[in-house]
């Protein structure tokens, strides 16, 4: 299993997480079958995200920002990718680590 961390906006949390079944297990978590990700960091990190997250948003959704991409509505999670994407594998983050990078909104 791979290692991970979500990031949950409305209990304002990051944990972490296991991606038995790897982007289906992203998308699961996330809730949208819908995914996109950007690269946050020099691990090969990236953050996966709904890829209609400000579109679908509302005023009122709960939003977090990771480092300075832009603020993302709804749940996501980070784990490390070295082929953009392709296949995953554990993230080297502690929950501490990213805290440090996270500010909820």
């Amino acid at each position: 299993m791979t290692r991970a961390l979500l990031i949950d906006p409305i209990s304002q949390t990051i944990s972490e997480v296991s991606l038995p079944d790897g982007i289906a297990s992203i998308k699961s978590l996330i809730g949208q079958d819908s995914i996109d990700s950007d690269e946050v960091g020099h691990q090969n990190d990236r953050l996966y995200f709904d890829e209609s997250c400000f579109i679908r948003a509302t005023p009122e959704a709960k939003r977090f920002k990771l480092d300075t991409l832009a603020p993302v509505a709804g749940r996501g999670v980070v784990v490390s990718s070295s082929d953009e994407g392709k296949s995953l594998q554990d993230s080297p983050l502690s929950i501490d680590d990213l805290k440090a990078r996270v500010s909820f909104s």
